[in-house]
């Protein structure tokens, strides 16, 4: 059974930086759409950024390119979103999602095609 694992979450000032990390148990990535969504309560969950995992092509959101950026390291095995110069807006639930054997298509950030989700992580910006 696929599992997706977040870590690297927690609290951090404004400005500051964090990276996430989603890894697998039970499958390795190989031609699999990967997206990061992020969620603040009462809100609806929203797609960020992504990476095809064949040929590493990323995807995001105008809004935070510059600041958040989704890349994968092969040999780990993990995807990663990388994200600076945080703000409290930033505060959120933040969840790593995979549509297994699958590009990302353009709608990369519909949270409806995605089977696969790690259990979130916490990401707290405040001073």
């Amino acid at each position: 059974q696929v599992q997706l694992v977040e870590s690297g979450g927690g609290s951090v000032q404004p400005g500051g930086s964090l990276t996430l990390s989603c890894g697998t148990s039970g499958y390795a990535f190989g031609r699999d759409c990967v997206v990061w969504f992020r969620q603040v309560p009462g809100k609806e969950r929203e797609g960020i950024a992504g990476i095809y995992t064949e040929d590493g092509k990323t995807y995001g959101t105008d809004s935070l390119k510059g600041r958040f950026t989704c890349f994968q390291d092969k040999s780990k095995n993990t995807v990663y979103l990388q994200m600076n110069n945080l703000t409290p807006e930033d505060t959120a639930t933040y969840y790593c999602a995979a549509d297994l054997r699958r590009r990302c298509g353009p709608k990369w950030y519909d949270e409806s095609l995605f089977d696969y989700w790690g259990q979130g992580i916490q990401v707290t910006v405040s001073s």
